[in-house]
């Protein structure tokens, strides 16, 4: 291949969406694949250089490799392919119906994705993996299947680029660890906030630089510092009475 090419698996999000102008304006060539994507023909179109979009069912794992093996070998391959799927729910009564739902998407639709990337790419021979996982993983939290999914994601990422390097393959995995920006949004966090574009040049700054784990925004490392080193006694306190003062309210 000679024009670098990429692929975005879960182009709909706004994240993903400024991430696909950037590497427009990058002229790289594009293929976008999302659930609908008649939701997104619009945008696509406004996009400069050679950019695609297709179908793909995130929560049935057999149609979804054969979409993305499918799009794969009509580029003659890729460059990256970055993954960015994920869903997110929060009700204390725990019911199973959304739970469900997070662990069929983040953790088995993801899997299978990286799976079928990473394999592809070693029959290329060379190439990025770089997913869009969350500080969320980093401890147990209220979302409970979010951040156990999360966590599972940040270990299957790390076994892959183990795997690579016992295979000796020129395959760089890169985890972007996204901070948690909607809810520093609820909160009116500023600090913890970055402007959507700042967030996508950061993102690709760090797959360009072929980093093993990225923190994105910045900052937010110091959170993840700081929460890696909390006792459970004292992180999960802190979790309760934010809780608390939010159902007061």
């Amino acid at each position: 291949m000679s024009q670098a090419t990429a692929i975005i698996i879960g182009a709909s999000s706004q994240l993903s969406r400024e991430i696909a102008i950037q590497l427009c304006e990058q002229q790289v060539k594009l293929a976008l694949l999302v659930p609908a994507p008649e939701a997104i023909a619009d945008f696509a179109a406004t996009l400069p250089g050679s950019v695609s979009v297709h179908a793909l069912d995130i929560c049935a794992p057999d149609i979804a490799i054969n979409q993305l093996t499918q799009v794969w070998q009509q580029l003659g391959g890729a460059h990256l392919v970055l993954v960015n799927t994920g869903v997110n729910h929060y009700n204390p009564e725990l019911p199973w119906a959304p739970e469900e739902e997070i662990i069929k998407v983040n953790v088995t639709g993801f899997a299978a994705m990286c799976n079928t990337v990473f394999n592809l790419l070693r029959q290329q021979g060379y190439g990025q993996l770089g997913a869009i996982n969350s500080v969320a993983g980093l401890r147990g939290g209220p979302s409970v299947s979010y951040h156990a999914s999360k966590a599972f994601a940040q270990n299957y990422l790390e076994g892959l680029s183990m795997h690579a390097q016992r295979l000796k393959l020129p395959i760089t995995i890169t985890d972007i660890q996204l901070g948690m920006l909607d809810k520093a949004a609820m909160q009116g966090a500023k600090m913890w906030l970055a402007p959507l574009p700042v967030v996508a040049a950061q993102i690709l700054k760090a797959l360009a630089k072929g980093k093993r784990r990225a923190y994105v925004p910045k900052r937010w490392i110091i959170v993840a510092w700081t929460t890696r080193l909390l006792p459970e006694f004292i992180y999960n306190t802190r979790r309760w009475k934010s809780k608390q003062k939010k159902t007061e309210n």
